[in-house]
């Protein structure tokens, strides 16, 4: 597995949370390309859970599209914007259990118009507890570096 680097930690105005390591409240989620896919992992927090220690359901969404929305960046050289996520929980998410693990590749490529990612959310004793369907509209490579800070060169993600 190879660690991704994230080139947009430095640019004025981003703030993700999901993957901007400074957003005080974000996830702060690291990326590794694995062949095809794109995986991630993180240490649920209390602040992120409903109750009894379990992950909000709202959280988990979000890990599957920030991990969808790498997998769009690095394996199809633009940006894109989700046009529609389907989740499917399976199992709740004890945050006690460890770290949760994330993976997604793209599935299906509909004319460089449109890519389905499937993403799998696993726990901390590797239990598959939600998968989505994340469904990306993709923007040209110029569109992604004018209005969307996606780097000229891609080659910005490899460390």
């Amino acid at each position: 597995m190879n660690k991704l680097n994230n080139p947009f930690v430095e640019k004025e105005g981003y703030c993700c949370f999901g993957c901007q390591p400074k957003n005080p409240i974000g996830l702060k989620l690291d990326f590794y390309e694995d062949g095809d896919d794109i995986y991630s992992e993180w240490q649920p927090d209390a602040l992120y859970c409903g109750y009894n220690d379990i992950l909000h359901g709202g959280i988990q969404a979000t890990l599957c599209d920030e991990v969808a929305s790498w997998v769009v960046y690095v394996k199809c050289g633009c940006a894109g914007v989700t046009s529609r996520l389907n989740m499917k929980y399976r199992h709740s998410v004890d945050a006690r259990l460890g770290k949760v693990k994330i993976r997604g590749k793209i599935v299906e490529n509909r004319r460089n118009q449109f890519v389905v990612v499937k993403v799998n959310l696993f726990d901390g004793s590797d239990v598959l507890c939600a998968e989505a369907e994340a469904i990306f509209r993709l923007f040209t490579k110029e569109v992604s570096v004018e209005h969307y800070g996606y780097p000229e060169d891609r080659q910005m993600f490899y460390k």
